[in-house]
């Protein structure tokens, strides 16, 4: 076994042996320590001066023998630092007490090195076990700001580093040049504000020349940079709070194509996860170097990171599309029916706002209930539309705003044009004939008075028509007269007599409530039929599969007296109750339909309590709407021009 020097070897031995060879520097220390033929007899001062690199070494296990002499003043310093070593021999040594020495070490060195390996092994096998749990955690993360913070902290964690960055290429556009978005940072020893901003993509930064090149750096003291190196620390951040950056480990982010998405950079590897680097001082004695084992994990982090980054983001412009696609929907739904424009919109946001309101309830009947994020987009979604099948129903009935469509009440008034027309024909006529004949000036007026009767009685007619067209209920008299009139008849341009109005137009204006016949209303209300073949027909995922259940009972009441179903109150999902609130609410309040006046937020409140009460909607529901003031999220927009409420 040949014997190796680290120091003055005059200094160390009482007597010199018979072959040795002086070590030169810490590199060459650093090798021997891995040699099973090698004897190093080291002087303690330097052992404890040495690099951090050096003291992982010593304290890991050593295929060599190391004997360690020093003064008696260095004994204490020297097993302080490295508590592995068995003892510190006092200098000079002699050559019996350095036989003893070198035999028990080369005895202890094969088991020492042994147990490293054996810890090592068990170091990498606990490391692999986490680093596919943290591939799972990686993978189940949808929310980017999260993705970068569970990537950033994981890398702490698995390499027990102080501080660290993340870093995200920017590829330019046109004439844009790439750039490099300073994320994210976390510091465990101290406290700041972070604030995002962009660097230049170039080598001036180690996480740049990282993002350019696709390698690794390993620092050992970000001060002190090897020659040459065309990047630099900046030390503003230090200077600042107090802090030391020494090791450094920069690792980019490569995706599955091969392609740097990002650079993860680890700052100051501690002895002691647990221990914060405060005062500065404390650096010189708990930061080491990063091994090789954490370059492997940290690698192999990154590259699972980057997978799950690019995933998240194509999750996100899905979702994106897909909310497009949405409000291009609700544009195509009010744009068949624009007297209902911004419904759609308002009946979300109130079940959204009474589903985080239930969320958080602590008592009462649902307090319970919880909802996740993934099943509160799931209510929006089935709000925002609940009324697609509208595109299924014929625009004028869809549209009717009064008893008798647009091209119906027309046709009317030119009837009525037609019939004071032949009237008065017919009085001209009667009026020439008398004077023809030589008739009185009694008969004459006779003859007007008649007319203007007959006038009369057409522009009362017209006005039993006109107030029976509104949305609204009659009232007796009207009633009765608007059944007389089909028995009141004229005389066409054929000379054929005809009624007033036609049995269709009888009917339509007998309508006792709103403006749609009994057929008209049918028609509407299988919108919701419409509505759930339509969302149907969308591939949803897992999370949002009941959103065309939802939508399908919003019409649906307690007491099965709803529609399209018929369903009772077991059979109606919680989150189709609070839409079928929130639907009424907005239709009661708003101002732009033209069959029917704003009602009051109070007046409306009354109307779903009445409701409630005769079991049609859910009494608790309500009252959390209610309590909770959820409906002031879209009253003000909805009574909109309605004036006060």
């Amino acid at each position: 076994m040949r014997t190796y020097v680290l120091g003055d070897p005059t200094t160390l031995f009482a007597e010199l042996p018979a072959e040795l060879s002086l070590i030169s520097d810490e590199a060459h220390l650093l090798r021997l320590l891995a040699e099973h033929d090698a004897l190093i007899v080291a002087d303690a001062r330097r052992l404890v001066g040495a690099a951090a690199s050096i003291a992982a070494a010593l304290s890991s296990g050593l295929a060599a023998a190391v004997v360690v002499v020093g003064r008696a003043e260095d004994v204490n310093p020297a097993l302080q630092a490295f508590p592995s070593l068995p003892t510190v021999h006092v200098s000079p040594i002699s050559r019996l007490a350095l036989e003893r020495a070198s035999r028990h070490a080369r005895e202890t060195a094969g088991g020492t090195a042994y147990l490293a390996l054996e810890g090592q092994l068990a170091r990498r096998n606990a490391e692999l076990s986490e680093l596919n749990k943290i591939g799972a955690a990686l993978s189940a993360e949808r929310d980017i700001n999260r993705l970068l913070s569970l990537i950033l902290d994981k890398s702490r964690q698995i390499t027990a580093a102080d501080a660290g960055s993340l870093y995200l290429v920017m590829r330019g556009e046109g004439e844009q040049p790439d750039a490099l978005r300073f994320a994210l940072a976390k510091n465990d020893s101290v406290s700041f504000e972070f604030q995002e901003s962009r660097m230049p993509l170039d080598e001036t930064s180690i996480a740049g020349y990282v993002a350019i090149h696709g390698t690794a750096v390993n620092v050992a003291d970000a001060y002190e940079l090897p020659a040459g190196t065309p990047y630099r620390i900046s030390r503003s951040f230090d200077t600042k709070s107090g802090y030391r950056t020494k090791s450094m480990l920069v690792v980019p982010m490569r995706d599955h194509q091969g392609e740097i998405i990002g650079v993860i950079q680890l700052i100051n590897k501690k002895r002691d996860a647990a221990a914060r680097l405060k005062p500065s001082s404390v650096v010189e004695t708990q930061v080491v170097s990063f091994d090789e084992l954490d370059l492997d994990l940290v690698m192999s982090l990154a590259s699972q990171a980057a997978v799950a980054l690019v995933n998240t983001r194509l999750i996100e412009g899905i979702k994106a599309l897909f909310e497009s696609f949405v409000g291009a929907s609700v544009t195509a739904i009010e744009s068949r029916d624009p007297t209902t424009s911004g419904h759609s919109g308002r009946v979300a946001e109130l079940t959204v706002g009474l589903a985080r309101k239930i969320d958080g309830a602590s008592t009462g009947l649902y307090a319970p209930v919880r909802f996740t994020s993934d099943q509160i987009q799931e209510i929006r979604y089935a709000s925002l539309l609940h009324d697609f099948g509208k595109v299924g129903v014929r625009e004028k009935v869809l549209v009717k705003a009064k008893k008798l469509f647009f091209g119906e009440m027309l046709a009317l008034r030119q009837r009525f044009g037609v019939i004071r027309r032949t009237l008065e024909a017919d009085y001209l006529r009667a009026k020439v004939a008398c004077l023809e004949a030589g008739g009185s000036r009694e008969e004459l007026l006779a003859l007007e008075a008649d007319h203007a009767k007959k006038q009369a009685e057409i522009e009362v007619a017209l006005d039993v028509i006109s107030r029976s067209n509104e949305p609204s209920v009659l009232d007796g008299e009207t009633a009765h007269a608007l059944l007389e009139l089909p028995s009141k008849s004229y005389l066409d341009v054929d000379g054929v007599t005809r009624p007033y109005i036609t049995a269709n137009e009888l009917e339509a204006l007998s309508i006792k409530r709103g403006s749609l016949s009994e057929q008209e209303r049918v028609e509407i209300e299988s919108h919701v039929t419409h509505t759930y073949r339509f969302l149907s027909q969308i591939p949803w995922t897992g999370e949002f599969a009941r959103v065309p259940d939802i939508a399908f009972a919003h019409h649906e009441k307690l007491d099965g007296t709803g529609y399209p179903r018929r369903l009772k109150a077991e059979d109606i999902p919680l989150q189709s109750r609070m839409m079928t609130i929130s639907d009424i609410f907005d239709a009661l309040v708003a101002w732009d339909r033209p069959y029917k006046k704003a009602v009051p937020v109070e007046k409306a409140l009354d109307i779903l309590h009445d409701e409630a009460k005769q079991g049609k909607l859910d009494r608790e529901l309500l009252q959390v709407f209610v309590e909770a003031k959820v409906f002031e999220l879209t009253a003000r927009r909805a009574a909109g021009n309605a004036g006060p409420q």
